[in-house]
């Protein structure tokens, strides 16, 4: 398998996902200001014709785009590492219903306030409504560790990726109000996949990309 992605984006989710499955996989990286491919040069959209990321392209050539859907394909290859719940089990939809939570909810809302030229007072706006999904979010994790309870998921890789704090300062959204959400990503920092995924795309969570790192 081969995942494409810009360093610090969203495509971080499937690249902890990757690493946590154990399974083998390349990394392509793509320049996030000229859209071509850092090894060769190649445009981006001869690969994905909407141009953005993540990508994972599988053995057999087949490309899949949309980070939740990919994230769940990585996790049923390896279902004794419990990424996912079983499809079809009640907890399968409610892992879904996470994703789409921090999909349509946080990811979306935090991303226009830093990726979109929009006025001040629909930045304002959309702030004041992104404070009922991260109030509820965080009593949520009050309850368990992770988001579906004991066991790390790949709702949880999502939920880290678009709150990392290097986000949050471009968004100019305070997330110090959520202390349960400040724990959940104190517990997630701490997890070789994240640390090996976030020092392969040379970011930080703290100020994003970095020093660029050989690929790993």
């Amino acid at each position: 398998m081969k995942l494409y992605y810009f360093a610090g984006a969203c495509s971080l989710s499937p690249h902890i996902t990757l690493r946590e499955s154990g399974l083998p996989f390349d990394l392509a990286k793509v320049d996030v200001k000229t859209r071509t491919l850092v090894s060769d040069g190649t445009p981006y959209t001869n690969i994905q014709p909407l141009n953005y990321v993540p990508l994972l392209e599988l053995d057999d050539g087949t490309r899949l785009s949309e980070g939740p859907a990919i994230v769940q394909y990585i996790a049923d290859k390896v279902p004794a590492k419990k990424l996912a719940p079983p499809n079809g089990t009640p907890e399968r939809y409610k892992l879904q219903s996470w994703l789409g939570f921090i999909n349509s909810e946080l990811h979306k809302g935090i991303a226009v306030l830093f990726n979109f030229p929009v006025d001040e007072t629909a930045k304002e706006a959309m702030r004041t409504k992104l404070k009922r999904p991260l109030g509820w979010l965080d009593e949520q994790l009050a309850k368990s560790p992770y988001l579906m309870g004991a066991d790390f998921t790949v709702a949880d890789a999502y939920l880290y990726t678009v709150t990392m704090p290097y986000r949050a300062k471009r968004a100019t959204v305070d997330l110090s109000p959520y202390k349960n959400l400040q724990a959940f990503r104190d517990r997630v920092d701490t997890r070789p996949s994240v640390k090996a995924a976030m020092a392969a795309e040379g970011i930080t969570a703290e100020h994003g990309v970095n020093q660029p790192q050989p690929q790993k």
